[in-house]
């Protein structure tokens, strides 16, 4: 089976399409710039950019299943790039599928797709889509998230995974900025730190990714469904926090700023960064104020049920794996 993993040259991407290479599966990825590291581990790499149909479609040829994992993240920039990146980029991913035949799509979703900025506490796949959102990119994962269930047919089998927080050896996102924020003394829990949160190791969400596409079928109960993918330990967010920043061998924090003062900041910056036309992300913005004060934990059992999902990896030893693999390679 050869299978086509976008975002391949990112932290979830690149993970999923080694692991695929070492059990025996033909890959390819597209990559806008040269990729030798993809290459040196036996993926193929087509040239080209999501946004482009042509090349998605060219990328695409000769493939029997989909990984498609790119996306725009971030909780700040133009709507008009994460429209393009996560809505268009996943327009040429469908249209490329049903022009090669392809007859399975994993699609990575994220759980802020149904964040409604308020806690969530145990929710179900049943939770609804919010009518509003705070950032650009749950919004655009939603409607990306959509069209790919909604794809789900006799011709293409779909499903879409939430992985929420992936972390681990080698992450690029979460681990690195808690670390350099830490180190930079601008590292604060907002609200309490008691909210309870869901979180991943990557090793266990690659292997969700591996198990939904094996098990996907026409009849499949997973087709055209969504699922949350943790490790099902949900834990206070202080605490996830500072088992990572203790990996590193830092210090825990312990500064605190309540969730309003927090939220009423993001807004701040947000107006001052859009009147500026600033480009680099801000210190605080309303959605990550919520992110970082409401409870995120979810009922895995549906994962667990239609498509064999079952954490392997635990938080503990994944924190003594990262403990291990930032002695070796600092926090870059």
């Amino acid at each position: 089976m050869k299978i086509m993993v976008t975002g391949a040259t990112g932290f979830l991407g690149g993970a999923l399409a080694r692991t695929l290479v070492q059990r025996g599966f033909a890959v390819r990825t597209l990559a806008r710039s040269k990729a030798s590291p993809l290459e040196e581990a036996g993926i193929e790499v087509y040239g080209g950019d999501l946004t482009s149909e042509e090349a998605v479609s060219e990328a695409l040829r000769g493939c029997d299943a989909v990984c498609h994992v790119a996306a725009k993240p971030g909780v700040w920039g133009p709507y008009k790039d994460y429209y393009n990146a996560n809505v268009k980029g996943t327009e040429h991913v469908l249209e490329g599928c049903r022009r090669h035949g392809i007859k399975k799509l994993v699609f990575t979703s994220s759980p802020s797709v149904v964040f409604s900025n308020s806690d969530q506490s145990g929710v179900t796949e049943n939770e609804p889509y919010p009518r509003s959102f705070l950032a650009h990119y749950p919004a655009t994962k939603a409607i990306a998230e959509r069209m790919v269930l909604g794809a789900h047919g006799a011709s293409l089998s779909t499903v879409s995974l939430r992985p929420h927080l992936i972390w681990g050896p080698g992450d690029r996102h979460l681990v690195p900025r808690l670390i350099s924020r830490a180190k930079a003394g601008k590292l604060r829990i907002v609200g309490t730190g008691k909210n309870l949160v869901d979180s991943v190791y990557i090793d266990n969400a690659v292997e969700a990714h591996i198990l939904a596409l094996l098990k996907l079928e026409p009849a499949s109960p997973a087709g055209g469904k969504a699922y949350f993918i943790t490790n099902g330990e949900p834990m206070p967010l202080a605490d996830l926090m500072n088992a990572i920043l203790s990996a590193a061998d830092l210090p825990p924090v312990t500064r605190k700023i309540p969730a309003g003062l927090a939220y009423a900041a993001g807004a701040l910056m947000e107006l001052g960064y859009g009147i500026l036309r600033k480009k680099e992300e801000p210190l605080m913005t309303r959605f990550l104020a919520r992110e970082l004060a409401c409870a995120h934990w979810f009922d895995i059992s549906a994962a667990r049920r239609d498509i064999g999902y079952s954490p392997a990896i635990t938080i503990r030893e994944g924190i003594e794996r990262l403990r291990e693999w930032l002695k070796n390679h600092g926090d870059n």
